[in-house]
C-alpha cells in the first residue's frame, strides 16, 4: 500500500489500475468509482480496522474489456504494471505507470469509433487571437489554427474533441467563452509559452523551424500545439513517430459557417434523438479513413473553384465509368484502417494479426493503382502515380508472419517457418515430443520385456518410467528409482532427463524468439510510416469521391456548374434528407430558387405553417454545401458563383440554462449574421421575430430585411416568414421579390402543395394546422371566433391612429407652400383609409419619411 500511495500521489486525478499478480486492483475512491462504472464487486481490505480500504479489481487479461468503459465514462486511467518478473526478486516487485489513457489519448479499438476521429484539443488565449490545436494520436493527424472566439468555437463544434487542454489560469474564461459541454483538463500555465512550444515541436519533427508546415505565422496555434505534445509525453505516449507533420486549418480556404448554422442544418449532429443527419444520407464511404475524411470535407467545404471542379471531374468520371467505380469500391472494401494500423506500429502496440491486416490492405491498393494509372481522368491518374506499392514491405510481412497470425504474439505460432533455423528446430522438438516419448517407451518395453511400461510426467520430478511391482525384477541397473507407490515403482533415466531439459526449455525459448523476431519486424515496418500514411490519405480521398459517385447514381444527383457570377440558380432542387424519408411512392415536390445581386437579391417567402418554407431554405443551403464539398447535388440543374459564408437562423430554441429566452437567442444569432456579411454570403432566415409580440416581430423582421437589402455586400437572402404583411416591402425595395408556398383551400381544410410560386400569401392557416394536429373541436371554434374579433379590433385601432395623424398633418403642413409638401399632400389625401391595412399605412409613412430625408 505504501508503494501504491507513492504512485497515486503522482497521478492524483487519474483512476489508478494497480497490477497485483493476475489482477488489476483499484483502492479507495478509485475502487468506489470503478465498481459503479464497471459493475464489479466492491469489497474491503482490513474491514473494521483503522486501515480499512475499499477494494475492487478484475483479471489482468480483461483489461481490454474494462478499460474502454472507464475512459468512455470520462475518467483518466493510469495503468500501473509490474516492471520485473516476481520470480526474479525476493522483495516487493517494482511497479510503475506504463500508460495514462485519457478520453483524448487512446489507441484502444474499443474506445475509438472507426469512422470518427478521436481528437485531443488544446486552447491558448493570446492577446490578439485564440490558438487551437487538434491531435488524433490514433491516426497521427495534427492540426493547428488561430482566430477569434467565434472561429475557435466553430472549430470545437466541427471537430468535437474528446478532451480539451486549457491553462489553469483560463478556467473561467474558457467556460464563459465556450460553455461547459467540453471534457476539459487543466495544465500548468508555464507550458503555454512560444519558446517552449517551438522547442518541443522542432524537436519532435527534427527541423530547424516550422516554415515547411506553413504554421510559422500562427504563434497562438503553435503555443497550443506545444502543449498537446507535452501532454502526450506526460501520459507516457513517447513512441509517436507516426505524427509526421502538422497542418494549418486555413480560415480563408473554407466556407464560413457559424455554430448556429452547423447546428441548424443538422450536418452531422441533431438535437432530435431519432433525426437523420445529412452525413447519414450522403455517407457511402467503405473505409474508416474515407468516413473520417468525409466528415472533414463536410465541416470545411472549399472556396477554391478549381479544387472543387477537380473533385467534380473525378466524380463525373467515376459516375460514367461504372466498371471502374465497382472495381475501385471492391478493393476499398478490402482495406483496413491503414492510419490506425500504422499508428499502432509506431507505438509498438500492434498484434501479429493486425500486421497481416496491414499487408492485406496494401495488397488491395495494387489493383487500385493499376486502375487509376489507366484512367483517362488526370486527377485519378495523379492518385495512381502517388500511391506507393510498398513491394518490399508486403513481401517481408508475407514471408515473416504465419498466414493465420494470432491475435497476440504470446499465443505462439506468429512467425512463419523458414525464417529462423533455431526456432524451427525448437518447434520440431516441441511438436514431435509425444512421438519421441512413444518411441522411447516402445524401445524400452521391447528391450526389457516389460509390456506394461509407460512414460508419464508430473511437476515434481518431470518425466519418469512407471513399472508395476510384478515386473520390477526386469528393471535395468542404470535406471534410477525416484518414487515407490503401493503397486508400482517410478524411475528416471539419463536420456529422459536430457530430453526433459530440452523440451521444457524449448517452449520458453520459442516464446522468447517469437517475441524478439516480431518486435524486430514491427521496428522495421516503422520505417514505412510515411508511405503508408500517404496511401491511407489517397485511399480516403478516392473513397469520398466514389461515395459521391455512388450517391449521384442512387439518387439522381447532377453536377453543379460553378462560374464567376454572384448568382445562385437552382432548377427543381430537392432536400437531400427529406426526400429519403418520404413514404414509398410519395414524390418530393422540387422547387426552383434564383438569387442575384441585381434584381432578386432577397426572396420573401410567405405561406402557412407546415407548408414547407423551412425545407426550401435548408435545401438551398445543403445544395450549396454539397456542391462546394465536391459532390453532385439533388436538382435538375444548379449554376452558382462561389459562396464564402452560409448563415442560417432557423427555428427557435430556449437557452434557459444561460438565462436567455427564445427571443434573446434568436436576436443573438441574427446579430451575429448581420455583423459578418460579405458580398458572397448566403443568408437564410426563418420566422425572424416570432419570439416576441406580433407588432414587435413585424417591425424587427422588416428592419432586418431592409438592412440586408441596403447592405453594400448585397448578400443573397431567403427570408421565410408567416408575417404576410412583409409582402408590402417589394413595393418600396427594388431587389426584394415575394414568393409563397402554395396551398389549396378546401371546404374545411387545407391541402399543402409545397410549390414555391411568385406572389405573396395572405393567410398563415395556423388554426388549420392546429386542427390537423388533433386539437379538440371546441378549441378550434373558439380560436376562429377570437381571430375574427382581433383582426377587426386591431385594424380599427390602427386606422383611428392613421386618421388622427392625417388630421394633424393637414393642420400643420397643408398650408405651407413647397413643391415637395404639395407632393406629400397629394400622397396623403389620395389615401383611402377605409381599405388601408395597418402595415400599408406604416409603409406609406416610411415612403413620406424618405421623401423628406431626400429633401
Amino acid at each position: 500500500m505504501k508503494q501504491y500511495n507513492d504512485i497515486k500521489r503522482k497521478y492524483p486525478d487519474a483512476c489508478l489500475l494497480f497490477r497485483v499478480g493476475d489482477f488489476y486492483e483499484t483502492f479507495g475512491e478509485d475502487a468506489v468509482r470503478a465498481s459503479k462504472i464497471l459493475g464489479i464487486v466492491l469489497t474491503k481490505r482490513g474491514a473494521g480496522s483503522e486501515t480499512e480500504t475499499a477494494l475492487a479489481g478484475f483479471p489482468h487479461h480483461s483489461l481490454n474489456t474494462y478499460l474502454p468503459k472507464l475512459v468512455k465514462a470520462g475518467l483518466r486511467v493510469a495503468i500501473c504494471d509490474q516492471l520485473e518478473d516476481p520470480k526474479m526478486t525476493k522483495t516487493i516487485v517494482k511497479r510503475g505507470v506504463t500508460e495514462l489513457v485519457t478520453p483524448g489519448v487512446s489507441m484502444n479499438d474499443e474506445v475509438l469509433q472507426s469512422k470518427s476521429n478521436n481528437f485531443l484539443a488544446s486552447v491558448y488565449f493570446g492577446k490578439k487571437n485564440i490558438g487551437i490545436s487538434f491531435l488524433d494520436v490514433s491516426t497521427g493527424e495534427f492540426l493547428a489554427a488561430q482566430g477569434n472566439a467565434e472561429y475557435i468555437d466553430k472549430l470545437l463544434q466541427n471537430f468535437s474533441p474528446s478532451e480539451v487542454l486549457v491553462p489553469k489560469n483560463e478556467k473561467a474564461n474558457f467556460k464563459a467563452t465556450f460553455g461547459e459541454d467540453h471534457h476539459v483538463f487543466y495544465l500548468e500555465d508555464w507550458l503555454y509559452k512560444e519558446d517552449y512550444a517551438l522547442e518541443v515541436l522542432t524537436g519532435h519533427f527534427q527541423t530547424n523551424s516550422l516554415k515547411g508546415f506553413g504554421i510559422e505565422d500562427c504563434p497562438e496555434g503553435i503555443i497550443a500545439s506545444g502543449a498537446v505534445l507535452y501532454y502526450l509525453s506526460e501520459t507516457q505516449h513517447n513512441r509517436v513517430q507516426h505524427i509526421t507533420h502538422i497542418q494549418r486549418i486555413a480560415e480563408d480556404a473554407y466556407v464560413w459557417m457559424d455554430r448556429f448554422t452547423i447546428r441548424n442544418l443538422e450536418l452531422y449532429h441533431s438535437y432530435n434523438p431519432n433525426a437523420v443527419t445529412l452525413l447519414d444520407v450522403i455517407d457511402r464511404t467503405l473505409s474508416p479513413m474515407g468516413g473520417r475524411l468525409l466528415k472533414r470535407w463536410l465541416a470545411l467545404p472549399l472556396k477554391d473553384a478549381e479544387k472543387i471542379k477537380g473533385r467534380h471531374q473525378v466524380v463525373t468520371y467515376l459516375k460514367t465509368e461504372t466498371e471502374v467505380l465497382r472495381a475501385v469500391q471492391y478493393q476499398i472494401k478490402q482495406i483496413s484502417d491503414l492510419e490506425r494500423l500504422i499508428s499502432k506500429i509506431a507505438a509498438g502496440k500492434v498484434s501479429p494479426r493486425e500486421v497481416m491486416y496491414l499487408k492485406d490492405s496494401l495488397d488491395a491498393i495494387i489493383p487500385i493503382k493499376t486502375l487509376a494509372l489507366e484512367s483517362t481522368n488526370a486527377a485519378v491518374k495523379t492518385i495512381g502515380d502517388s500511391l506507393h506499392s510498398c513491394d518490399l514491405l508486403r513481401e517481408k510481412i508475407k514471408t515473416t508472419l504465419h498466414p493465420e497470425a494470432p491475435v497476440s504474439v504470446n499465443k505462439g505460432n506468429a512467425i512463419a517457418r523458414g525464417i529462423h533455423a533455431e526456432l524451427d528446430e525448437l518447434r520440431d522438438i516441441s511438436n514431435t515430443g509425444k512421438e519421441y516419448l512413444d518411441g522411447i517407451e516402445k524401445r524400452e518395453s521391447e528391450r526389457t520385456g516389460i509390456s506394461s511400461l509407460k512414460i508419464s510426467f508430473n511437476n515434481v520430478f518431470g518425466y519418469y518410467i512407471e513399472v508395476r511391482n510384478s515386473h520390477k525384477d526386469k528393471v535395468p541397473a542404470e535406471w534410477i528409482r525416484k518414487q515407490t507407490l503401493v503397486n508400482a515403482e517410478r524411475y528416471i533415466t539419463e536420456e529422459l532427463e536430457e530430453y526433459e531439459a530440452k523440451i521444457l526449455g524449448a517452449e520458453e525459448k520459442i516464446h522468447q524468439l517469437e517475441v524478439q523476431l516480431f518486435e524486430q519486424l514491427v521496428s522495421w515496418i516503422g520505417t514505412y510510416i510515411k508511405p503508408v500514411q500517404i496511401n491511407a490519405n489517397l485511399v480516403a480521398q478516392l473513397d469520398c469521391l466514389t461515395s459521391f459517385a455512388q450517391l449521384a447514381i442512387e439518387n439522381n444527383y447532377v453536377c453543379p456548374e460553378l462560374d464567376d457570377t454572384f448568382e445562385l440558380d437552382i432548377k427543381n432542387g430537392r432536400h437531400p434528407v427529406i426526400e429519403k424519408q418520404l413514404p414509398l411512392g410519395v414524390p418530393y415536390i422540387a422547387n426552383d430558387v434564383f438569387l442575384d445581386r441585381e434584381k432578386q437579391q432577397l426572396i420573401m417567402i410567405t405561406g402557412p405553417n407546415m407548408s414547407g418554407k423551412s425545407a426550401i431554405l435548408r435545401q438551398t443551403a445543403l445544395i450549396v454545401l454539397l456542391a462546394q464539398m465536391g459532390s453532385f447535388v439533388p436538382a435538375d440543374s444548379a449554376r452558382m458563383g462561389i459562396i464564402d459564408k452560409i448563415f442560417t437562423r432557423v427555428g427557435a430554441s430556449d437557452n434557459i440554462s444561460m438565462g436567455e429566452s427564445t427571443f434573446m437567442v434568436e436576436m443573438n444569432e441574427t446579430a451575429s449574421i448581420l455583423n459578418n456579411l460579405s458580398d458572397r454570403s448566403l443568408v437564410l432566415l426563418d420566422e425572424i421575430g416570432r419570439g416576441t409580440s406580433t407588432y414587435d416581430g413585424i417591425s424587427i423582421a422588416w428592419a432586418i430585411a431592409e438592412y440586408l437589402h441596403e447592405h453594400p455586400g448585397r448578400p443573397k437572402t431567403l427570408f421565410a416568414t408567416h408575417y404576410h404583411e412583409l409582402n408590402e416591402m417589394t413595393d418600396i425595395l427594388e431587389r426584394i421579390r415575394n414568393y409563397n408556398v402554395s396551398v389549396k383551400e378546401l371546404k374545411d381544410n387545407v391541402l399543402f402543395i409545397r410549390k414555391l410560386v411568385e406572389g405573396g400569401s395572405a393567410h398563415s392557416f395556423g388554426i388549420h394546422v392546429a386542427k390537423m394536429a388533433g386539437m379538440p373541436q371546441t378549441v378550434i371554434q373558439k380560436a376562429q371566433k377570437l381571430l375574427k374579433k382581433l383582426e377587426k379590433d386591431h385594424s380599427g385601432e390602427a386606422l383611428n391612429g392613421i386618421r388622427q395623424a392625417k388630421d394633424e398633418m393637414q393642420l400643420n403642413i397643408f398650408n405651407l407652400d413647397d413643391p415637395l409638401l404639395e407632393e406629400i399632400k397629394e400622397e396623403i389625401l389620395g389615401l383611402d383609409i377605409n381599405t388601408l391595412t395597418p402595415v400599408e399605412a406604416l409603409m406609406k409613412l416610411n415612403e413620406i419619411k424618405r421623401m423628406l430625408v431626400k429633401k
